[in-house]
């Protein structure tokens, strides 16, 4: 019969990470088939979630802290097609505060593997999360940490109040809102729904439409050789630059209050020519583009990956 440590060791082997800092420690098979479900609602702690071809959910939880068990509350069930987690206080916010235990928890880790085919819904209050390698749709908050999503074949929504986003290699849609930070997405193959407060908005590689909107920073999008799908990109903060592949079909609308507009692709054009203002139609005409900047300046662009 293995041992409770021969368990532990061989958990921190399979998912390669390093108890050897945490006073605290936690692990726990659950029975979760491919096509199932798998939840997470935690007051604190940083996440990582890895999908592979295993049957099961393997979750490791440590932490810098050998008193946590007074302080959290862990329950971890498993029931027909869901797996689920929840780390939550004991104590209220100000029990903790004076006692001196609200500190406590910062340096919590969650770590867990579970089939590639799972959906993900997961919403922490205290850290970042990290999703790799999964087929099934994923949904992420989080009220205090940066969101890192790769190497999906779903849907994914993403939302953090406290820290960057960043998206790359995904085969759906993306939806990503920060307050927080900057976002930057690569490779998505669905339509791209973006949103910051708190930075710039880059985006390489979109495939379908795109809607990119920051109160802090530029917008530079990137379209993939042969979208035409069009958008809305629009900055206070900063520039706007769409690059596009000059043999689609677009009506482009571009305006700008604190800087020039500029078309390095053959637009026709509609009604006045203006330096901060430019309305046209790229081979015909197709779906609206809209670029607007009231930070900086307005350009379209070739695309440097377009078709030849």
């Amino acid at each position: 019969m293995l041992t409770r440590m021969t368990v532990l060791a061989l958990t921190w082997a399979v998912l390669g990470t390093s108890p050897a800092w945490a006073d605290y420690t936690l692990q726990r098979q659950l029975a979760l088939a491919p096509g199932g479900t798998f939840v997470l609602d935690a007051d604190v702690g940083s996440v990582t979630v890895t999908g592979d071809s295993a049957s099961g959910a393997l979750v490791a939880l440590t932490a810098a802290d050998d008193d946590f068990e007074r302080t959290f509350d862990v329950q971890i069930e498993e029931r027909a097609g869901v797996a689920s987690v929840r780390v939550k206080r004991r104590l209220s916010w100000t029990s903790e505060l004076f006692g001196g235990g609200w500190f406590r928890g910062r340096d919590v880790r969650l770590t867990i593997r579970v089939p590639r085919s799972t959906t993900v819904s997961m919403r922490t209050s205290g850290g970042a999360l990290h999703v790799e390698r999964l087929d099934g749709p994923v949904n992420l908050k989080t009220s205090g940490g940066s969101i890192d999503v790769r190497g999906i074949r779903g849907n994914v929504d993403a939302d953090t109040s406290g820290g960057g986003i960043t998206v790359a290699d995904v085969r759906g849609a993306v939806r990503a809102d920060t307050s927080g930070g900057p976002i930057e997405i690569d490779a998505v193959t669905g339509a791209i729904d973006a949103r910051t407060s708190g930075g710039g908005v880059r985006i390489r590689g979109a495939g379908g439409r795109v809607d990119a909107r920051t109160s802090g920073g530029g917008v530079t999008v990137g379209f993939a050789p042969g979208n035409s799908q069009g958008g809305n990109l629009s900055s206070s903060g900063g520039a706007v630059r769409a690059e596009i592949d000059p043999a689609v079909s677009l009506s482009v609308e571009a305006s700008s209050s604190g800087g020039g507009v500029q078309s390095d692709v053959p637009v026709t054009v509609r009604g006045r020519i203006s330096r901060n203002s430019l309305s046209g139609d790229l081979n015909g005409g197709g779906s609206l583009l809209r670029l607007r900047s009231s930070g900086g300046g307005v350009r379209v662009a070739a695309s440097s990956t377009a078709r030849p």
